[in-house]
């Protein structure tokens, strides 16, 4: 979720054929709900990606294909400038406080290093809320990695349904999104910022297994390496996904009311784990099924 909105904050033609077939394969996980008249594909998204691989094909290609109507956990805003308003509206510290000035000392040093190695100013982002100066942490290390929002499924799932003149929906909105940042108390932004900074030198030993999971479909791999860290903070993980599983669960079992067929994308975790949307709809008596990938 940090990662759908650093790679919205960051900001694409396809690739020639010929170069598509090149890229190696990727098959990541898909799920599907039924009932008599509705179809809704679970697709579970990693973010920013680096190009490399190719995932829009096969079975996720065809889920898509088959569906209707694409809905996003958000879409970045179509005018420029009304990203900077949102951004500047809750990142914006709103008494004028300095992110230096609130910073313990050891944290604010290897902050400051973070932002400096990266050719800016350390004063850069100082009238920032902390939660926002981790995404910009975050940035900077996958930046190395070449993962970008740009290769990202959600680019490419939005420039084909636009392309085909396919109706998007949201489920929370960018604006709710940076609410919910906003909303952390300032001792959790604090540890958020913490976080992101200490793994900076480590992302891509955290980023490559990730991944790799990822790309292989390996639901369980992914859940060790991506939710570890928010499940040692539950309060972040309510935050995070817990809660907005349990709304977005609710949100499959309503639409299934009406026919037709979505082909909905969240973020990986979102569909991994404990608290799962499918585990929470499977509460609810709705069953859904692991598409198998095609040979």
């Amino acid at each position: 979720m940090k990662k759908l909105v650093l790679a919205a904050l960051l900001a694409f033609s396809a690739a020639p054929a010929t170069a598509q077939a090149q890229r190696p394969d990727a098959d990541p996980a898909l799920w599907v709900v039924r009932d008599q008249d509705t179809t809704i594909y679970l697709f579970g998204t990693f973010h920013m990606l680096d190009g490399k691989s190719d995932w829009f094909n096969d079975e996720v290609k065809a889920a898509f294909d088959a569906s209707q109507e694409l809905v996003l956990e958000a879409r970045l805003p179509e005018k420029p400038d009304d990203l900077k308003l949102l951004v500047a509206k809750y990142a914006v510290d709103p008494d004028g406080r300095t992110l230096s000035s609130r910073l313990p000392s050891k944290l604010k040093r290897k902050y400051e290093r973070t932002i400096r190695e990266s050719g800016l100013p350390p004063k850069t982002y100082d009238r920032f809320e902390p939660w926002f100066a981790s995404i910009i942490v975050s940035q900077i290390a996958t930046k190395k990695l070449g993962l970008v929002g740009e290769h990202g499924p959600e680019a490419t799932l939005i420039k084909t349904a636009v392309a085909r003149g396919m109706p998007i929906g949201e489920l929370e909105g960018m604006e709710a999104q940076l609410v919910m940042f906003d909303r952390m108390p300032e001792a959790q932004q604090i540890s958020f910022l913490k976080q992101a900074v200490e793994s900076v030198r480590s992302v891509n030993q955290k980023m490559a297994p990730m991944l790799a999971a990822w790309s292989s479909g390996d639901t369980e791999g992914l859940v060790r390496v991506m939710n570890k860290t928010l499940e040692d903070d539950p309060a972040l993980y309510e935050m995070m996904f817990a809660s907005r599983n349990r709304i977005w669960a609710e949100w499959v079992a309503n639409r299934l009311s009406r026919p037709g067929t979505v082909f909905l994308a969240v973020g990986a975790g979102h569909l991994a784990g404990r608290n799962s949307v499918q585990q929470l709809l499977g509460e609810r008596g709705i069953a859904s099924a692991r598409v198998a990938p095609r040979p």
